[in-house]
């Protein structure tokens, strides 16, 4: 994409794409929630597409001329049903926060309670935080990680459960770097007589590669991003059994959305053509060898990992330690063309805004191509940067080695 008619147009936000264009290529992302789409993803998104309105649903439209719109959704879903295995998809959702409130409002009354995960043990803000719409509405009940060990206690979800008898259990993160054991959820919520709602917008990547669990079997309803591990557009997406369909249809429209984005739907329908196919699984297992390396070397250079590494694209770090908040070495690390974003850990002293830990994900640097060796390079400048963080020289230096990793390994 050229960008000459915009160049003419608006030259302050070609000037604000070009330099996005040069931050992307220049930096080394590790930015867990982040990823770059294909050229063919980016294109449709800027397709005529755009200039559709599509409000409905395929074949049963409240306007006219959406017989191609129809043909994206109706590709979108398919692909959807055939990567994931649902009985029912609906790829309208604008993001994954619109899907979570779609389940929420069509199968919750206002009041009802939720058991979910604390977003300070690493849930999201719409699984009931109580400045989200998700914890103003409803009441929430919380569960964590052990203390010693990082992990869910399942048997504290169950305790909770039983105790609190919620309408909805929730089960998903987006900071948990462990395998997530969706039958155990599924046994917990019948047993105490909810429904079952899985988050899987961080994994989604790695559940349709096979590489994680699947919780289409056990869960009532599935919802995700299809940006993250997907590689997709931003977007959101819900997936659940065929008796929840109708219900969940009609809350997204016409309960909580109007015209669909279409140019992001058809960007939804390559995505998930690209995830069938077997270059896709590859990349998703070598998502999770670079987080394992990534873990396993920041641990011998004397970093505390939360639950002691990783099964998935991510990773907590604790860097008390280190005497030096999360707030201070993103920003120290951006400095070294290192991107990242502080983030709480599990029993964290220090607030959301500064943090004791930093959160890792390895998407973004395996689209690139990186493997081992880079990983590897990669986390002895991030260990010499927290070391030498308030050296300005040191971190120009080490910038420079970030500087030719990027030219070997470019975006696009």
């Amino acid at each position: 994409m050229d960008y000459e008619n915009l160049k003419m147009a608006d030259p302050e936000v070609y000037d604000a794409i070009r330099n996005e264009i040069a931050r992307e290529r220049k930096n080394i992302v590790l930015i867990a929630s982040e990823n770059y789409t294909s050229p063919a993803v980016l294109e449709v998104q800027g397709s005529v597409f755009t200039n559709k309105y599509a409000e409905g649903y395929p074949g049963k439209r409240y306007y006219g001329g959406c017989e191609y719109a129809d043909i994206v959704e109706n590709l979108a879903v398919r692909r959807a049903k055939d990567v994931f295995g649902a009985e029912h998809v609906n790829v309208q959702p604008h993001s994954g926060s619109q899907a979570n409130m779609a389940v929420f409002f069509a199968f919750l009354k206002p009041g009802d309670k939720i058991l979910s995960m604390s977003l300070s043990h690493g849930g999201h803000l719409s699984h009931g935080a109580s400045v989200n719409f998700s914890g103003i509405f409803y009441k929430t009940a919380s569960y964590g990680v052990n203390r010693d060990t990082g992990y869910i206690d399942y048997d504290e979800v169950r305790r909770l459960a039983l105790e609190n008898r919620p309408k909805l259990i929730l089960v998903g993160a987006s900071a948990y770097s462990r395998i997530i054991d969706f039958r155990v959820f599924s046994d917990i919520a019948k047993e105490s007589g909810a429904y079952l709602m899985a988050d899987i917008a961080h994994i989604a990547g790695l559940v349709a590669a096979g590489l994680h669990p699947s919780p289409l079997p056990h869960a009532d309803f599935v919802t995700t991003t299809t940006h993250k591990t997907l590689r997709g557009p931003r977007g959101g997406m819900i997936m659940c059994r065929a008796e929840h369909a109708k219900a969940i249809d009609k809350m997204i429209f016409p309960g909580i959305q109007g015209g669909p984005l279409v140019h992001v739907i058809a960007a939804k329908a390559v995505a998930l053509k690209e995830a069938l196919e077997q270059k896709f699984r590859d990349y998703q297992a070598m998502v999770i060898k670079n987080a394992k390396t990534l873990a396993g070397e920041l641990v011998k250079r004397g970093f505390k990992i939360i639950s002691g590494g990783t099964d998935n694209h991510m990773m907590l770090v604790d860097l008390t330690s280190k005497g030096i908040t999360g707030k201070d070495a993103e920003e120290a690390l951006g400095k070294a063309c290192i991107t990242v974003n502080k983030n709480v850990i599990p029993y964290d002293e220090r607030p959301p805004a500064v943090t004791s830990g930093i959160r890792l994900g390895t998407p973004c640097v395996t689209t690139r191509g990186m493997g081992g060796a880079e990983i590897v390079e990669i986390a002895d400048v991030l260990s010499s940067v927290i070391q030498n963080n308030k050296d300005a020289a040191a971190i120009s230096a080490l910038a420079q080695r970030i500087d030719s990793l990027c030219n070997r390994f470019p975006v696009y």
